[in-house]
């Protein structure tokens, strides 16, 4: 289980993404690279990290799920995940 403010940082970082996403677009646009670098630093989509939504864990993300590896293989185990089966061959 990731830490509690590496989840809650990442959430924020979020919610600055979504509201200045509009205006850094606008700012692309004109090519004033100077007020671009006026706005925080956390603003930039490039700084988000995917996370597993239930561990919180940032490596061995599965982006179709959500889920990291381990939390992936328990829920498909458990028959949590629709479609999803265990190979054997």
């Amino acid at each position: 289980m990731a830490k509690k403010s590496s989840i809650e940082k990442e959430k924020k970082r979020q919610q600055l993404v979504e509201k200045y996403a509009e205006e850094r677009r606008q700012l692309r646009e004109k090519g004033d690279w100077a007020s671009l670098s006026r706005l925080p630093k956390n603003s930039n989509a490039t700084r988000l990290h995917n996370r597993c939504k239930i561990t919180g864990r940032s490596r061995g993300y599965m982006r179709r799920f959500g889920l990291s590896r381990i939390a992936f293989r328990e829920m498909a185990l458990q028959g949590l995940i629709p479609g999803v089966t265990k190979s054997s061959w």
